[in-house]
Order: structure tokens, then sequence, then C-alpha cells
């Protein structure tokens, strides 16, 4: 009678694979240990690796060698929006405003020509400072007309 986990019979024909001989367990192996994945942690050494050294001599961060840094260059074009924007309102109370105006477009002129200075604030003084000479044009072409100033 055969038991359900028996292999089933083989015919006389085949041979026979002689059966493995399993040996007790060597000195070496202690019974009943955990199996271990290659690389995990068994003890020892147990500073990680990435730890931080402490620092004995003081660290310079100032580079000794590196070049002064240079001196800030000239900027005239805020200059010149701030008195584009004070003649245009000097210019609408009073025609002699056209000096701030002229001042104003001086230095809008010399921040075209620099590559460093801001093209925008530079244009926007130009134009002001156009408008502000318009203006105190205006001013002194009225007065001119309302008397006679020279006689």
């Amino acid at each position: 009678m055969s038991r359900p986990d028996d292999p089933p019979a083989l015919p006389a024909d085949v041979p026979q694979l002689p059966v493995p001989i399993i040996e007790s367990a060597s000195s070496d192996v202690v019974p009943g240990e955990t199996v271990r994945l290659p690389g995990e942690h068994r003890g020892g050494f147990q500073r990680a690796l990435t730890e931080p050294v402490a620092v004995t001599a003081p660290v310079h961060t100032e580079v000794r060698w590196a070049p002064a840094p240079p001196a800030p260059l000239p900027r005239s074009a805020p200059w010149a929006l701030t008195f584009a924007v004070l003649g245009l309102l000097v210019s609408l109370l009073v025609g002699w405003g056209f000096l701030i105006g002229i001042l104003g477009a001086s230095l809008a002129v010399v921040a075209l020509r620099r590559p460093w200075e801001s093209r925008g604030v530079a244009v926007w003084a130009l134009c002001l400072s156009a408008l502000s000479l318009v203006y105190s044009g205006g001013w002194l072409w009225w007065a001119s007309t309302q008397g006679p100033l020279f006689g």
C-alpha cells in the first residue's frame, strides 16, 4: 500500500539514483542561529564612516590672495530721473525750471552712453527732461507775451 507523500514508483528499467547522505552539523555551526544577509552589521566597529572629526586648528575663511573688489561705477541714470521729475514738477508751476530739465537731460545722455547704466531709467529721464523743457519754454513764451520784459 502506498502513502500519498511517496513518490510514484518508477519502472524497473529506469536506473535508481543513490540516496544522498545528510550529515549532522559541524562544530562551527550553532544550531538555531538565524541566517544573516551579506553586508549585515555583525558588531565590531561602531562609528559611522562619515562622522565629523573635531577641528583643532582655527579655520580662516578670509581669502588673502584674492584681489580687492572693484570700486563701484558711477551712476547717473537715477540722478537723471530724479532731476527730470523735479524739473517737470517745477516747470508745471514756473518757467524757470528749465535749468533743472537741462541738468536732467544731460545726465540722461551721459547715462545712455555708459553700458553699465540702466537704459530704461535713462530713456525715461531723457523723455521727462524734454517734457519739462517744453513746459518751461511754454511758460517763458507766455510770460514774454504778457508784457515788456526788457524795457
